[in-house]
């Protein structure tokens, strides 16, 4: 008996140790100090705990326990997993009821109403900017100012940007908030521009202002520009909403796609997600290719969409007029005809893009490949559990956010997004135009920053 008990315990000691190896590899993401060692202490108790109990199961345990023993560990087991998932649910509740808040507050710097008409909460608009909270305000306070479109294109803006939000707030349903979205296109002239941008926000309301930027600079402002917002809390709370913003999103593109048929002359009808969004978006338009024939999209971009299977068949679903690119430099010169109508951006050491539920048992392709991908480190190596322990790690530090420095890392695309844009949407630019675009984009983040404190 007693040797039994030293085998296992030789047995979790080695595999704790390989545990301890495997977690202490580089990953896609770099950690604050203390949070690697902590993960490795973590992964080395659970990986020896656990062997420890196999091999007893196995028949390396000591003795066989009288049937009330194995009753009462059965009973204590079921005890802490209850108290386990309580616990989680718990966690959960508290950061909604603490985050909530925060996603309805409208910072200082953006708490007046737009002035412009042509903007929901501005003067006739049918939306209460009050109700917009905090991510709807910032993008409606971020129309790119005349003066910044002609330095960029040597032109003066024909139009002033039309953007419409409606925050989840706004009005009590999906249905009853894409009604006041269309209504907002309808009154501020929308559907009378050359370019319609549907955007699809994330989970907090977060509409990411560069893709509108780009079109707003390289249109002369000849544009719109809508997302309706479907919660108030980050992505990571808010994926329990994903039918639900996706049922949002189909309802908006069905309502603007009847709008549309009635008239002679419509904009081109382009299609933006970005994370969570972009997840969403693809939901609305599940059946890839014929959804978008149906709908008369003409150009998607969706950027840094979540991983799984839900991603994997929608890739297929477009796979025939689709293109994914890593970064800007690697859009084909010339871009081939005809033109992608979907296009991904989606960096190849992503972990929002690269996390799934099958990096826990299988080895995943971005770490079979040869040469592997931008980002993704040689030393990286991928053992059952640990990989996707460490690849859930990675999501919580993909983004990192300084104003007006643009990284191509992780989860941050804000230095792709002029370059890939203006592909994806086949917006004219020439090469000296588009330098002059980056150096804006960056100026706008800052400039906006600033006004809500956050530089």
């Amino acid at each position: 008996m007693r040797t039994r008990r030293l085998v296992r315990l030789a047995l979790a000691a080695g595999a704790g140790a390989a545990g301890a190896y495997a977690a202490s590899r580089p990953t896609l993401m770099p950690w604050p100090g203390r949070i690697r060692p902590a993960v490795v202490g973590s992964v080395t108790a659970m990986t020896a705990t656990t062997t420890y109990l196999v091999a007893g199961a196995a028949g390396l345990r000591s003795s066989t326990p009288p049937a009330s023993v194995r009753v009462r560990r059965a009973a204590v087991a079921a005890v802490g997993s209850a108290a386990g998932v309580a616990a989680v649910r718990g966690g959960m509740k508290v950061a909604r009821q603490r985050l909530a808040p925060a996603g309805r507050a409208i910072e200082e710097g953006v708490a007046q109403p737009p002035t412009a008409t042509e903007v929901s909460g501005g003067p006739g608009s049918l939306v209460d900017f009050e109700t917009v909270g905090r991510e709807g305000a910032r993008f409606l306070h971020s129309s790119v100012p005349p003066e910044v479109i002609e330095e960029v294109s040597g032109k003066s803006p024909t139009d002033v940007g039309i953007r419409v939000f409606v925050g989840f707030d706004t009005a009590p349903t999906p249905r009853d908030r894409v009604d006041l979205a269309l209504a907002e296109l309808r009154r501020t002239g929308a559907y009378d521009r050359s370019h319609l941008l549907i955007g699809a926000p994330a989970g907090s309301g977060y509409a990411n202002s560069t893709p509108v930027d780009v079109l707003e600079v390289l249109t002369g402002g000849d544009c719109a520009a809508v997302a309706v917002g479907y919660g108030l809390l980050p992505s990571f709370l808010s994926l329990d909403r994903v039918p639900m913003a996706g049922e949002t999103q189909r309802l908006l593109i069905e309502g603007i796609t009847a709008d549309l048929a009635q008239r002679e002359r419509r904009p081109r009808l382009l299609l933006y997600g970005e994370s969570l969004g972009a997840r969403v978006q693809e939901a609305a338009v599940a059946r890839g290719s014929a959804d978008l024939d149906y709908f008369g999209v003409d150009a998607a971009l969706w950027v840094g969409t979540p991983g799984g299977a839900e991603s994997i068949a929608f890739h297929a679903a477009v796979a025939g007029e689709s293109i994914t690119v890593d970064r800007p430099e690697q859009i084909p010169t010339p871009v081939p005809e005809p033109r992608p109508r979907v296009w991904f951006l989606e960096h190849d050491g992503d972990p929002v893009v690269r996390f799934a539920p099958d990096v826990a048992y299988r080895r995943p392709a971005w770490l079979a490949q040869e040469p592997r991908g931008r980002n993704v480190p040689e030393a990286m190596l991928w053992s059952p559990g640990i990989t996707w322990v460490q690849v859930l790690v990675d999501t919580l530090f993909a983004t990192h956010v300084r104003p007006g420095l643009f990284e191509s890392r992780g989860h941050d695309y804000r230095a792709d997004l002029g370059a890939v844009v203006t592909a994806a949407y086949d917006l004219p630019c020439s090469a000296e135009a588009a330098d002059r675009l980056e150096a804006a984009l960056r100026s706008l983040e800052i400039a906006r920053a600033k006004r809500v404190g956050e530089a």
